[in-house]
């Protein structure tokens, strides 16, 4: 199972097909949740609402609960890295990043900037972790997302091969001596991008930017060298998204 906090997040894993299993609320939030109670007894009239509280909640749950709610939901199967990229023409790629704020803040970046799809290797932290999906808003059940790679050490030795193998130019987002621009005219000419990103400090290994096609960097000002991988994901997907250019 996984564990969705707020109205909003409940009511966005409801819209994205997720099964509920039980709901927690705290008593003053309760009429704000009855549309969400109604769907939950359409779904399934056995499904408890417990309701407590604020001082009981607290003592059970060991932290301030956000708008007072907390859902239970069954985790999904997930799909092969195949069945995501489908139909997709730009995805990220979530090379061990280990912080659970920035997950859920590059899958909200990832689904407000018209990313497709969002690939995690072995050893990124869950999207599904409470506050990830806290962070995302919501936006992990709106976004198809896999898992890539079988080793956590080396996952670019499989992964890389599978995203070339399904049209798409890997672009390493790190810096080096030979990291092109965002606005590089070699990234326009990409019908299918793999924009892959790294953990914070680390960055990427180095095995996944001699793999990748182009090593990419973000122009930066007064002498700073990088951004955090959050604030980095929303300003590479907006400059490479196709939907931006249609619109």
């Amino acid at each position: 199972i996984f564990i969705a906090e707020s109205g909003k997040v409940i009511e966005r894993a409801l819209e994205g097909g997720m099964q509920p299993l039980s709901l927690l609320i705290q008593e003053k939030w309760l009429p704000s949740m009855a549309s969400i109670v109604e769907r939950i007894e359409q779904i399934d009239p056995t499904i408890p609402v417990f309701v407590a509280p604020h001082d009981e909640l607290q003592k059970l749950c060991g932290f301030e609960l956000t708008r007072g709610a907390l859902g239970a939901l069954r985790r999904p199967a997930l799909p092969t890295v195949a069945d995501v990229l489908h139909e997709a023409r730009l995805v990220a790629v979530l090379e061990d990043i280990t912080n659970h704020t920035n997950v859920g803040a590059i899958f909200r970046s990832a689904a407000a900037l018209g990313v497709d799809a969002v690939l995690i290797t072995p050893a990124c932290y869950d999207p599904l972790y409470r506050r990830a999906v806290r962070v995302s808003m919501g936006t992990v059940f709106q976004i198809p997302w896999a898992r890539i790679g079988e080793d956590a050490h080396d996952w670019a030795q499989t992964g890389i091969p599978l995203l070339h193998e399904l049209g798409f130019t890997t672009a390493a987002l790190a810096l080096s001596d030979n990291s092109v621009s965002l606005r590089d005219e070699k990234l326009k000419e990409c019908e299918k991008i793999a924009l892959v990103l790294g953990t914070e400090g680390d960055g990427l290994s180095s095995h996944t930017i001699a793999g990748a096609d182009l090593t990419v960097k973000i122009p930066m000002s007064h002498g700073v060298d990088s951004l955090n991988v959050a604030a980095s994901s929303a300003v590479a997907f907006y400059a490479t998204s196709p939907k931006r250019t249609e619109q």
